[in-house]
């Protein structure tokens, strides 16, 4: 599913080379859910960005979904984003749309019928548990059902991959269980899940193989 094989990713900062990951090597296999973790600076976001394809690694192979990741020509990009659901700790919700029109706006992009829409876009907010806010807009939520949606929005195209990086950042305890809840459910079915967080006790609670980072480098790989 995917493999990161010695990565390193340094940005010039004007004439200073700034190390963002260093030597980074994992294998995640179908199906598991991976917490990656680290002090913030550490290198999460940017080891994400790295596997869906936003950045290039400065040195080192990536491969996701039978992709190598490197020499991806345009159209190899879009192809392997639609196989990946993408979380922030933003929700990103569309203001003047509904939950409902939000989370089915990306298959009506693709052209799918209306049937299948309605009948995806259902199935994702009942997985999250958002099924009686489909007409609520993002302004009568709250920042739990916001983050909700936005994972409903992610997992409507029933991708193999989603990653999620730190979407309970700006929520309290009781909201971030509720995510967390959410990303089980949605892993139980199958979805290989990687969930970026800075929060130690969180990624602790989830009792979840832990891919620590530490400075760039991984420190610890565990569970």
């Amino acid at each position: 599913m995917i493999e990161v094989h010695r990565v390193s990713k340094v940005y010039s900062v004007g004439p200073v080379k700034v190390p963002a990951l260093r030597e980074v090597s994992f294998r995640i296999a179908k199906g598991e859910f991976v917490v990656l973790t680290g002090a913030s600076g550490a290198g999460k976001t940017t080891l994400l960005r790295l596997l869906y394809r936003d950045d290039l690694p400065s040195e080192g192979d990536i491969e996701v979904l039978g992709y190598n990741l490197v020499p991806l020509r345009r159209w190899q990009v879009a192809a392997l984003r639609r196989s990946i659901g993408v979380v922030f700790q933003d929700a990103k919700l569309l203001p003047v749309r509904t939950v409902y029109e939000n989370v089915a706006f990306v298959l009506r992009v693709l052209g799918a019928p209306r049937r299948e829409i309605t009948e995806r876009v259902f199935d994702a907010l009942r997985i999250v548990g958002l099924s009686s806010r489909a007409q609520a807009y993002p302004a009568q939520l709250s920042q739990g059902e916001a983050q909700r949606a936005a994972l409903a929005r992610a997992i409507v195209r029933r991708p193999p991959l989603l990653l999620a990086d730190e979407p309970t950042g700006n929520l309290d305890e009781a909201m971030a269980a509720e995510i967390l809840e959410a990303l089980k459910d949605i892993g139980s079915g199958g979805t290989t899940i990687v969930l970026a967080t800075h929060q130690a006790r969180l990624a602790a609670t989830l009792r979840r193989r832990t891919v620590t980072l530490d400075g760039g480098h991984v420190a610890k790989d565990e569970g």
